[in-house]
């Protein structure tokens, strides 16, 4: 099906996002992967070509243009290439909502000229040791000390936590009423005492993007460093979670096309018993099945995408379109990495990095469990 959800502007900027990676990412990838990390330089160089803070104000050397389109051009080129490493979606599309939507302007003068150049990585710490979806049961505390707030607790799964210069930290700043109203969003910089970093985590895929434990050790963090409203934090995640949720399935999708694509190109090289395997009648039967439903995940994506630029998006719409694409993106790579047998479970052949990096899609950016539970309720159950 012809896609109709991209203007001109969006595929030059696609262009222009291709020539990047092809010279500053696909070369290096792999021994980003060994290494567990991606080097700063290529954030900065992200900066310099325009990849950061596309929606931020030209004040603060953002593109100026609100169109989420453009982050999801970003995302597909990075999963084409199998860029599993680079957090550029985390900062872009998670992380930079809340800065330009919440920042005070003093804030927004300290922290988005260095998030748009690259210079500033940032982080969102929600996920603690012993509370995974469920952010109501988080235990990490703030209380207000003076000028500062003192913030104590844990937070692991941290994406970019390495890495990140800037943490959106989560925490109880009221713990005399429920999590839904007495939370907020402290930013924890690099260099603030008290703030350290674990182990850089050791994953079964998405080997090359750093995933850390945070710890927060009487950190005092300056009154000045709220985000947003006192209190109000868990509001300010609800509204921003939709989008990181589209932002999950719009990777799910490419991942899904992009598997794909290249098993129909080996299963048409491929021989056994005298004929290419993409010609029997059990190939050609599940990758029509796959192509069918990938199809129809993508057209489903492309409207929320179109619905997030009008503002109509909903929060259950973003939790079926994470839920129903990163199932299917599991899926395809899996029955995909069967129809290449052996050399599927050979590191040398990409579906078997695709099949490692899909599987946790469906347990970040809330799990599906969590997302049936929003569909669910949505329906009155």
């Amino acid at each position: 099906m012809r896609r109709s959800l991209y203007e001109a502007d969006h595929d030059d900027f696609r262009n222009s996002v291709r020539v990047f990676l092809e010279k500053n990412v696909v070369p290096f990838h792999p021994d980003w992967e060994k290494a567990g990390i991606v080097p700063r330089e290529v954030w900065r160089a992200a900066g310099a070509q325009g990849l950061l803070g596309m929606d931020m104000a030209e004040r603060y050397g953002g593109g100026g243009v609100r169109d989420f389109r453009y982050n999801a051009v970003l995302g597909e080129e990075l999963t084409r290439i199998g860029a599993s490493g680079v957090g550029f979606a985390l900062h872009n599309d998670v992380v930079g909502p809340y800065l330009r939507d919440l920042a005070t302007d003093e804030q927004a003068q300290r922290w988005l000229p260095r998030f748009c150049t690259g210079e500033l990585i940032t982080a969102i710490a929600m996920t603690e040791p012993g509370t995974g979806s469920d952010l109501q049961g988080i235990t990490t505390t703030a209380r207000r000390d003076g000028a500062d707030w003192v913030l104590d607790g844990a937070k692991t799964f941290i994406t970019n936590g390495i890495n990140a210069d800037l943490v959106i930290v989560v925490a109880r700043t009221n713990p005399e009423v429920p999590a839904s109203r007495g939370t907020s969003l402290l930013v924890v910089e690099r260099g603030m005492p008290g703030f350290s970093r674990g182990r850089n985590l050791a994953k079964v895929g998405l080997k090359a993007q750093d995933t850390a434990e945070l710890f927060f050790a009487d950190v005092r963090v300056p009154a000045a460093n709220l985000l947003g409203t006192q209190d109000g934090g868990f509001g300010h995640l609800m509204t921003n979670l939709p989008q990181e949720r589209l932002s999950i399935a719009v990777g799910a999708v490419a991942s899904a096309e992009t598997v794909l694509a290249q098993t129909v190109e080996y299963v048409t090289s491929r021989t056994a018993f005298g004929r290419t395997i993409g010609s029997f009648q059990n190939t050609r039967f599940v990758l029509a099945e796959l192509q069918t439903e990938v199809t129809i995940a993508r057209t489903f994506v492309d409207e929320c995408l179109r619905q997030l630029g009008s503002g109509t998006l909903t929060a259950t719409d973003a939790a079926m379109a994470k839920l129903w694409t990163t199932e299917l993106q599991n899926k395809v790579a899996d029955r995909c990495l069967q129809l290449h047998g052996g050399y599927g479970y050979m590191d040398e052949y990409p579906v078997s990095k695709a099949w490692r990096d899909a599987r946790v899609q469906s347990i970040y950016g809330g799990t599906n469990e969590i997302m049936r539970e929003i569909v669910g309720r949505s329906m009155g159950l």
